[in-house]
């Protein structure tokens, strides 16, 4: 199997006047974790990213929560892409494609991710208002979306999310953020069917 000799880690710390993230990933983890976000329903959300998707991962952030949880959030989420990008190297022997369907007693959500070097998202099907909803007092539904996109950019995934039902706002986003983490586990999974960079241009 390719990739094996080389650890696929990343240890990033990033800092601005609105946060103070500090990151580090294996992407060939069993899923622990210790995530301090400042921000709780966002630690439970990493927290379950990292369980299903089998990553080691560990966050020390701090930011202007007093002022909105925003900039924490989406700096964590910038970072976070970033070591993905970083460990995932030159992308060489993994399957490259991941496709989850997750419920969560009567929220459905299905994941799609492509590791392909190409940032995009779509992201459909969260009900009317959900953005607006302020989940455990603090986590504005609009940050789900927020998430996304700051992780797909980063790290440079083809990612398509769409919520298939749902009633309540802490269930679909955590349907999401599953659905999320188990298409991610089975792209980054390494292949040893897979010889070089699963691509016919010869990169990702």
């Amino acid at each position: 199997m390719t990739g094996l000799a080389t650890p696929r880690t990343s240890s990033l710390r990033r800092s601005t006047s609105e946060s103070t993230v500090e990151l580090e990933l294996d992407l060939d983890g069993t899923g622990r974790s210790h995530i301090d976000t400042t921000v709780p329903f966002f630690d439970h959300m990493l927290t379950a990213f990292a369980k299903h998707s089998l990553t080691d991962l560990t966050i020390r952030a701090s930011g202007d929560t007093e002022i909105d949880a925003h900039h924490t959030v989406e700096d964590v989420s910038i970072v976070l892409g970033q070591a993905i990008r970083e460990a995932l190297g030159d992308k060489s022997g993994i399957s490259r494609y991941g496709d989850a369907l997750v419920p969560l007693d009567e929220a459905l959500a299905q994941a799609v991710v492509d590791i392909s070097g190409r940032p995009y998202l779509v992201h459909s099907g969260e009900p009317l208002g959900f953005e607006h909803h302020l989940i455990g007092g603090h986590f504005t539904g609009s940050l789900v979306r927020h998430t996304f996109e700051a992780i797909t950019f980063h790290a440079g995934l083809t990612v398509h999310v769409t919520v298939l039902a749902g009633r309540d706002p802490h269930h679909i986003a955590e349907a999401e953020y599953k659905a999320f983490a188990r298409a991610f586990r089975q792209a980054k999974a390494l292949d040893p069917e897979v010889r070089g960079v699963p691509s016919t241009k010869g990169a990702l």
